[in-house]
């Protein structure tokens, strides 16, 4: 069945960087539209950054864009998230999702603290 695991979450520092990564089964990440999403205490949950299936169609939330990267691995069947230029405002938790055929799948999460 489909399955996506999110690790790499941990502490970092403003300025510094992260890299997130979402292991899938169950499918071919190169055939699915993947995304990062991310949810902060008392905030909606909001899209962070999005990979197309087809080609390498990227997009990004406006708070992110020019320092966040999304990227795929076909060989690892693994999805990233390069989080560079870190901020305290970067603080969540950060969700790997997958459209399969109109069916949407979610990650368990993993929480990203910035902090001095």
């Amino acid at each position: 069945q489909v399955q996506l695991v999110e690790s790499g979450g941990g502490l970092g520092q403003p300025g510094g960087s992260l890299r997130l990564s979402c292991a899938a089964s169950g499918f071919t990440v190169s055939a699915a539209a993947m995304y990062w999403y991310r949810q902060a205490p008392g905030k909606e949950r909001e899209l962070v950054a999005r990979i197309a299936s087809t080609y390498v169609i990227t997009s990004y939330h406006d708070s992110v864009r020019g320092r966040f990267t999304i990227s795929r691995d076909h060989a690892r069947n693994t999805v990233y998230l390069q989080m560079n230029n870190l901020k305290p405002e970067d603080t969540a938790v950060y969700y790997c999702g997958a459209r399969i055929s109109s069916t949407d799948y979610w990650g368990q999460g993993t929480q990203v603290t910035v902090s001095s």
